[in-house]
């Protein structure tokens, strides 16, 4: 049947639309609480499967295979913009060069893995395989978002979830070791992208030549890759400057930071490829919505604080309940200026990077070398950061915005 005579979609009303977002919201939400799940029974199994050696290497590989895996959502994001704005886009391309990059930086490693950081040989081949997977995958889930395919979107996410750390449970579950955990894993993990690509699968064919770019997806890796450097700066600075008591329980408090930055961002996952289209509406409510949940978390921590503190760390840590809201409000803050960080990457802003870069140097120079080293000292830097950068986001994304009207 020739395009042009198919029979076009009827328009949704807003009604349906907002019916459809009751719907997906929750999907979303529960699948990214089903994979961060699945992300810490890892090392919790691989802390009572392993030996003492055997788990800090384990470790190394699961560390080398989050940072590698980061271009895997800055595809996703880049795919799901450039998709709602020009639904059929050529991807394949693209994806298969952002996840052969990731591979082959993964074997560039090899020296080092296996030398300075003592891993075993095979395991930086599988490694390399299981990385490029996973951050191929991001191609289908950015398609799915983009399309406001919501729910399916949400099964996407469980499908990589369950693939990317499935096969390393049970080679754990089986006394594998390390070498042999990483080679069940990535078995498993190659069978993500046909997965996902029949998941996506729309029916018909809409292949464009106006496909994603290259700059597109570095834009949203090093946006991505700077939001995860901001939220973990402070956590690192006080590993360094705290003794091992006080950097402990100033990791306790940091979980509760997280918590506030990831707990509204299935927000940012419904309204990014709104944002794509220009809708200012849809920035102003997400915002209203992530600033809300923001409110209640840090009303929350400040009523039971202590309660907080020993869910997150154990009795020992109750008496530092009172520094709770301090936690939540800079996780609350760094949640507003990811969303306003990725509504700059839907409108094409150049470096919406910048501001973030720029809070983890500033924040690294004040706390290392103005402030006293002590819990307090960092814990107001971290919050004064984040709110400063939130500040400077808002300022760049306006600019951004006026500069894209005007051309």
């Amino acid at each position: 049947m020739d395009r042009r005579s198919r029979p076009r979609r009827p328009p949704v009303t807003s009604a349906a639309a907002g019916h459809r977002v009751g719907v997906a919201g929750p999907a979303v939400a529960i699948a990214g609480a089903a994979t961060n799940a699945l992300g810490y029974l890892v090392p919790i199994l691989a802390a009572r499967q392993l030996t003492a050696g055997d788990l800090g290497a384990f470790a190394t590989v699961l560390a080398i295979a989050a940072i590698a895996g980061v271009p895997g959502l800055g595809l996703q994001i880049a795919v799901a913009v450039h998709t709602a704005r020009r639904p059929g886009a050529v991807t394949a391309r693209i994806s298969w060069l952002t996840a052969a990059a990731s591979a082959g930086a993964v074997l560039a490693l090899t020296p080092v893995a296996t030398g300075l950081l003592d891993l075993p040989v095979t395991v930086v081949p599988a490694l390399a395989s299981y990385v490029g997977a996973v951050v191929l995958a991001g191609r289908w889930l950015g398609e799915l978002q983009g399309q406001e395919r919501f729910l399916r979107l949400a099964v996407g996410m469980v499908v990589l979830a369950v693939g990317r750390y499935g096969g390393l449970i049970a080679g754990l579950l089986l006394g594998a070791g390390v070498t042999g955990s990483v080679l069940v894993g990535t078995v498993v993990t190659l069978l993500i992208p046909p997965v996902l690509a029949v998941l996506a699968r729309t029916g018909t064919d809409l292949t464009r030549a106006d496909g994603v770019t290259v700059r597109q997806v570095i834009t949203a890796c090093s946006a991505t890759l700077a939001m995860l450097a901001a939220s973990y700066a402070d956590l690192i600075l006080a590993r360094h400057l705290l003794p091992a008591a006080a950097s402990g329980g100033y990791a306790v408090g940091t979980v509760l930071t997280k918590g506030a930055i990831w707990a509204p961002q299935v927000v940012t996952v419904l309204a990014l490829p709104r944002l794509a289209r220009g809708s200012r509406r849809t920035l102003a409510v997400a915002a209203a919505v992530v600033t809300a949940s923001g409110v209640v978390l840090v009303a929350a921590s400040a009523v039971a604080g202590s309660l907080a503190f020993r869910l997150a760390g154990g009795a020992d840590y109750a008496a530092l309940g009172r520094y709770a809201p301090v936690f939540a409000l800079t996780g609350a803050l760094y949640a507003v200026v990811f969303l306003v960080v990725n509504a700059q990457v839907a409108v094409g802003a150049r470096w919406p990077s910048a501001p973030l870069v720029a809070a983890c140097v500033v924040l690294v120079v004040v706390t290392r070398w103005v402030v006293p080293h002590t819990f307090t000292a960092i814990m107001w830097c971290a919050v004064a950061t984040a709110a400063g950068t939130l500040a400077v986001s808002v300022l760049s994304f306006r600019r951004s915005r006026r500069r894209l009207v005007t051309r």
